[in-house]
Formats: structure tokens, C-alpha cells, sequence
């Protein structure tokens, strides 16, 4: 029996259940529809796609079909599907003409029937552009967009490059458009996450820091944004790339510096705290000047304890919802438990993700635990597994 080679690993639940509607138009960026219509079911939708005419000269629509392991329209017919209600429409490539016709309310083609029908419904609407710069920079697109924002249809503008308004990668698109309808659901919060590791300076060039690489962190943020919450990160050294579509990064690789800007942001109403960034527990004491000489024989560094950041922010937070991280080393499971309730109970925490270096990767054990106050603890067994119990408690709350 022959398998099937259309299946995608599922990396989110941002849009589970969902049906989307994919509208291709006549750009040549229609070449990454495959990628889009992909990436939109490893998020959990189920695809639909719909082709106009122009599309088809760059595109098959078998190509599409096993890309959304669905149906593609590509004309007129009886049925009418293009009329069946779905929960968003993406389209991607959006060319200058066929933003116009939206505008202007023509129904030259389904796909454009489709839009006039889910305007009526109030369904989410995101338009991703692609034209040359100049028709991009011509005022009269300007007044088109401006005009097509005001009936609620998201428009959103790629990467100037090499003289086109580009669409961006298929990652970024659905992204931007999962947090675009999941934004206006109940229970929508406005969320810090710490990430990455903290750094001391000994001198100009050196400085100690923990093991964090902060992809853990990113991954947070990266799934409560797709789930509709206004993420704001505070990110320390990490060894990730940044996500651009999150609405603010701030960097603080030092861990006062770090601190000062949780100050800061806990005057604003948040609703929740996730503290996955790695905070030095030691200081160095003083900072030498400029660069200390090498082969000089041994240095001693004298370090200082540093303020524990959940600690410091308990009273100023203590309506929220507050997520802490713990992870050791060299000790048994009930001991890391133990601990994690240890800091839950000092630190007035919500509960606690915690984890043990010997741990990581080993498939036979979970990647981390949740704890709770009652020293209730839960395998996660996947990072995916963390994200979703991370969303849980910060919607629940």
C-alpha cells in the first residue's frame, strides 16, 4: 500500500480547528504558496485553497493539492464552494489589482466572492502584498490599503529587497496571521517572558554567565503571541534568533540592568509573568578597568550574591500570574520537586516549570515538570507539551 507523503509535523495548536480559506493571486510569490499551505497545517488548520486565474500561470493547482492534503478551487462551478463559511482567509501573494477590486467591491473571480462573503460574516481578512517598489510607493496603493484596513481586512507589507515589496517567509505570515484572529478571543492577556542568560563583567572583554541559550524562552513567547496574547520580551544573551514579529524585545544581558526593566514594565498592567530567563546567582564584586593582563598566575573574582528577580517583583506582582523555572543538577526527582514548591511558597509563584540538566535529551524522560503549590507535579513531555501548559495557566488565571 503506498504512504502518504502529504503529512507535516505538528509544531502549535495556534489554529486547531480551524478552516482556512488560502487565496493565491497572479504574483509571482505564488511559488511559495506550497510553504504557506504547509506551515498553516503544522499549526493545526485544515486548508482550503483557492486559485485564480493568474495564479495558475505560475502555480499548478496539483501542486497545491497535495500541499494542503485538500481541495483546490480554481474556477467557477456549481457548487458555489467558495461561498462555504470559513473561520479566516489568507491571502498570499496579494497583487495591486486585486486589493483594488476589494475595494471597489468587484466579483470578477470566487476568490474575490469569497472575501464579499466573509466581510458579511465578520471572518478575519489578512492580505499579504507583493508588487514592484514603485507600485508599492504609489499613492494611490496607499489610499487603496488605507480603505480596505477600514472594512477590518489586516494588511500586511513584507521586506523591502532588491526593488519589490517582498512577502515574507511562510513562518512569519502565519505567525502574524494566528495572532490576528486569536487577538480578539476571550481571555487575551498582556505577558512578560524573560529569556536567555544573564552575564557579569570581570573586566572589559571577560564575564560570567549561565547556560541558557534562551530558545526555550523564545518558544514561549513565540506560542502565546500565535495564540492571540501581547507578548513583551526581555531577553538577555541567547543563541537563538530573535523573532521580529514579536511587539517588543527589549535586551538586558546584565542581570541588574535586566531587573530595572521588569521594574519598569510591573507599573503597567500585566497580567503575567513567565521567568524562564537563567539570573546569576553570584555577582562579580567589582569590574576591572579596561583588560586584565594574561600569564600573570592565578585571579581570584570575588562575587556577591544578586537579587532574586521573582523575588524583588512579588509585591508589585502579586495579582498576576507568575511562572517561574527551576533547574538543577545532581539530584533526585522528589528533591527538584521539592524545590520548586520551595520557591512557589518564597516567591508567591503560580507554579513552577521545573527541570534537571541529566535529563535533557533523554527521550525516555519528560522535558520538564509543572508544579504546582500543593506539590502537585505534571510530566511535560515535550517542549511543545510546556508551551501549551505555560498558555493554560496565563489564560486560566
Amino acid at each position: 500500500m503506498a504512504s502518504d507523503d502529504r503529512g507535516v509535523e505538528i509544531k502549535g495548536n495556534s489554529l486547531d480547528g480551524m478552516t482556512i480559506l488560502l487565496g493565491i493571486t497572479g504574483g509571482i510569490a505564488a511559488v511559495d504558496s506550497v510553504r504557506v499551505s504547509r506551515e498553516l497545517r503544522r499549526h493545526g488548520a485544515t486548508v482550503k485553497v483557492l486559485m485564480t486565474h493568474s495564479a495558475q500561470q505560475v502555480i499548478s493547482p496539483m501542486a497545491l493539492e497535495w500541499a494542503s492534503a485538500g481541495e483546490v478551487i480554481s474556477d467557477w462551478d456549481s457548487d458555489m464552494k467558495q461561498l462555504d463559511d470559513v473561520d479566516a482567509i489568507l491571502v498570499t501573494p496579494a497583487t495591486r489589482n486585486f486589493l483594488s477590486s476589494i475595494d471597489h467591491g468587484l466579483m470578477y473571480n470566487p476568490l474575490l466572492m469569497a472575501i464579499s462573503a466573509a466581510r458579511t460574516r465578520n471572518s478575519p481578512i489578512f492580505c499579504v502584498p507583493s508588487m514592484h517598489e514603485d507600485l508599492a510607493n504609489d499613492p494611490v496603493t496607499d489610499d487603496i490599503v488605507e480603505k480596505i484596513r477600514k472594512q477590518g481586512i489586516e494588511v500586511f507589507w513584507g521586506p523591502l529587497a532588491e526593488g519589490k515589496r517582498k512577502t515574507p517567509g511562510q513562518v512569519e505570515i502565519v505567525a502574524r496571521l494566528a495572532h490576528f484572529i486569536n487577538s480578539g478571543k476571550n481571555n487575551r492577556r498582556s505577558v512578560v517572558v524573560t529569556l536567555g542568560a544573564t552575564r557579569s563583567a570581570i573586566d572589559d572583554v571577560r564575564f560570567i554567565q549561565n547556560l541558557s541559550t534562551g530558545r526555550t524562552g523564545w518558544d514561549i513567547a513565540e506560542h502565546l503571541y500565535r495564540n492571540g496574547h501581547d507578548v513583551t520580551v526581555v531577553k538577555g544573551a541567547t543563541e537563538v534568533q530573535d523573532l521580529d514579529y514579536i511587539p517588543l524585545t527589549i535586551e538586558a544581558t546584565d542581570p541588574n540592568e535586566m531587573l530595572e526593566e521588569l521594574l519598569a514594565l510591573a507599573n503597567d498592567d500585566i497580567d503575567a509573568w513567565v521567568h524562564s530567563a537563567a539570573v546569576l546567582d553570584y555577582l562579580v564584586e567589582q569590574q576591572a578597568e579596561g583588560k586584565l593582563a594574561s600569564q600573570q598566575g592565578p585571579l581570584n573574582v570575588e562575587l556577591q550574591e544578586g537579587k532574586k528577580h521573582i523575588q524583588e517583583l512579588s509585591e508589585k506582582c502579586k495579582s498576576a500570574c507568575r511562572i517561574g523555572f527551576k533547574f538543577e543538577s545532581g539530584i533526585k526527582r522528589a528533591d527538584l520537586i521539592h524545590r520548586a514548591v520551595a520557591q512557589i511558597e518564597k516567591s508567591n509563584m503560580t507554579a513552577v516549570i521545573a527541570n534537571r540538566l541529566e535529563d535533557r535529551g533523554n527521550e525516555e524522560m519528560p522535558r520538564a515538570y509543572l508544579v504546582d503549590s500543593n506539590a502537585t507535579h505534571f510530566p511535560l513531555q515535550t517542549q511543545l507539551d510546556l508551551c501549551i501548559a505555560v498558555q493554560t495557566l496565563v489564560e486560566r488565571h
